[in-house]
């Protein structure tokens, strides 16, 4: 098993959009708060599942939306654009509970205005890809600097755009 101390949730989410905010995030860098998208998929957690209780906060190092019913636990997304973030996030949460309470769960990524919802279960395969992610993120985080920026579509909507492009 891989060291996964100092490594969290939005930290392995943003990793797969922007190695940059992976760096900015863990030196306490912070972006727009008022950022339109933030604010939406904030809001949208409030809207569609009011009647859960929302965002249990774990050990100080994960922040799950809900738990669906015993034994699993859900992720909101306002779309599917980033995928591959919400599932690695996800399954994060999975490897964490696994590993460090002992605890085998499954997972359900949830997008409602899409009406989409994708079980996500942690296999071995995806444990070694989270490890990967781990050691990646503990290389970015230890630099003096952030990776240098690259224009990606994510830029157009990034909380952090006016430090990376001014």
């Amino acid at each position: 098993m891989e060291s996964i101390e100092g490594i969290n949730g939005t930290l392995v989410w943003y990793f797969h959009i922007c190695p940059r905010q992976v760096w900015y995030i863990y030196h306490a860098l912070t972006g727009e708060q008022d950022n339109d998208f933030l604010l939406l998929g904030r809001h949208m957690h409030e809207v569609f599942y009011r009647n859960r209780k929302r965002e249990l906060l774990i050990d100080n190092t994960i922040k799950v939306d809900f738990i669906e019913e015993e034994g699993l636990i859900a992720e909101v997304k306002k779309s599917s654009k980033n995928l591959k973030s919400a599932l690695m996030q996800l399954a994060f949460y999975l490897y964490y509970f696994k590993h460090k309470k002992g605890v085998a769960l499954s997972g359900k990524l949830l997008i409602p205005e899409e009406r989409k919802q994708i079980n996500v279960e942690l296999t071995e395969e995806l444990e070694r890809e989270l490890e990967e992610t781990f050691r990646r993120i503990r290389e970015i985080i230890s630099k003096p600097l952030p990776p240098p920026p690259r224009k990606i579509p994510h830029c157009k909507r990034c909380a952090y755009r006016e430090i990376c492009w001014i």
